[in-house]
């Protein structure tokens, strides 16, 4: 068993490596791989255009990639295991929606400029800062009601009458916002793995690591509820406070990439099957770093494929996500009837 995971695990890494070098390879613009290597290791002498490309754009965008596949993932899969639900993610409890809603505020209703008597924001930062609160807000809901229904499922409808609640608003605003607004919040519901500049990538990869460290070292909890709430319990355990810390790190990743990012679809929902599908295991010991590599691989996939038009343009990353993650979804749903 081990020995096939193993096997499992260097694949799935030697398709990491690959897909990071076709990200950095494809685009409007075609840089042989071995001018890459050579800005990669400063010794590149040829067009600086070449070199700001690849340093400022490919680079960090292949790297967002990565950290975003792997974070939405790790959330997906401890919210199915939390919830004993296979449709339960980020998107469902309405964290996503929760930091669509708080864009829209800032793009629909503000005009993308946040003033004060003590400071003013506008542009990236504004909805940066926007999305990450509207996302934390919605974790805050749910914690706090998580207190009131001690009952998974209930809590589960319960998130999902939060996400049609933020989405009901985001409609209005919408409905009463500017042909400009509404573009541009159009384009940022798309997702884009691009929005991090390489300055951002520092805070941006250290969120993302320490939140999938967290996930990391919560594997023997995860295992114990597999068994069920009432022998978790008896072990010791207190699965409401558990589900509260499942909560809090799934909420903080979801504010992460969703404020970065925006709204990623069928990541944190689909990977968890593709990494059952691969490695024949509900064992967390083996599954969860199996989906963080999964997740990272198929994020790598799925921003070179928007890329493969080329100089015709990039195709939105929530046209592909679906692609891939729809069919997995409906196989989940068929097998289990």
């Amino acid at each position: 068993m081990m020995r096939r995971a193993l096997l499992i695990y260097i694949g799935i890494a030697v398709s990491i490596l690959l897909l990071f070098g076709l990200n950095l390879t494809t685009g409007s613009v075609q840089i042989p791989f071995a001018d890459v290597l050579d800005i990669l290791c400063g010794r590149f002498a040829g067009k600086e255009s070449w070199q700001y490309i690849i340093l400022e754009n490919r680079l960090p965008q292949a790297l967002t990639a990565l950290l975003c596949g792997a974070s939405l993932s790790v959330c997906g899969l401890m919210l199915q295991t939390a919830f004993r639900n296979p449709l339960a993610g980020p998107d469902v409890f309405g964290i996503s929606s929760g930091a669509g809603l708080g864009v829209a505020l800032v793009m629909l209703l503000l005009g993308g400029t946040v003033s004060t008597s003590l400071f003013t924001v506008s542009g990236f930062l504004a909805i940066l800062t926007a999305a990450f609160l509207g996302a934390i807000t919605v974790t805050a809901l749910i914690l706090f009601l998580s207190t009131l229904v001690r009952n998974s499922v209930l809590l589960l409808i319960v998130g999902i009458m939060v996400g049609y609640v933020s989405s009901s608003a985001v409609s209005l605003l919408n409905f009463f916002a500017s042909e400009e607004g509404v573009k541009s919040y159009m384009v940022w519901g798309m997702g884009n793995f691009g929005g991090v500049s390489m300055s951002h990538i520092p805070l941006f990869s250290l969120l993302c690591l320490v939140g999938i460290t967290a996930a990391l070292l919560l594997v023997k909890p995860l295992n114990i509820l597999l068994l069920g709430p009432q022998y978790a319990e008896s072990l010791g355990i207190s699965t409401r406070r558990l589900r509260n810390l499942l909560l809090l790190i799934v909420g903080l990743l979801t504010a992460i990439t969703t404020a970065f990012c925006g709204p990623i679809s069928f990541i944190g929902l689909a990977i968890p099957h593709i990494a059952r599908l691969l490695f024949r295991t509900d064992n967390h010991q083996v599954l969860l770093p199996g989906t963080v590599l999964t997740g990272a691989a198929i994020a790598l996939l799925c921003n070179f494929i928007c890329f493969l038009p080329g100089e015709m343009g990039v195709i939105p990353l929530n046209a592909v996500t679906p692609l891939i993650g729809a069919p997995v979804i409906i196989y989940v749903i068929i097998q289990r009837r």
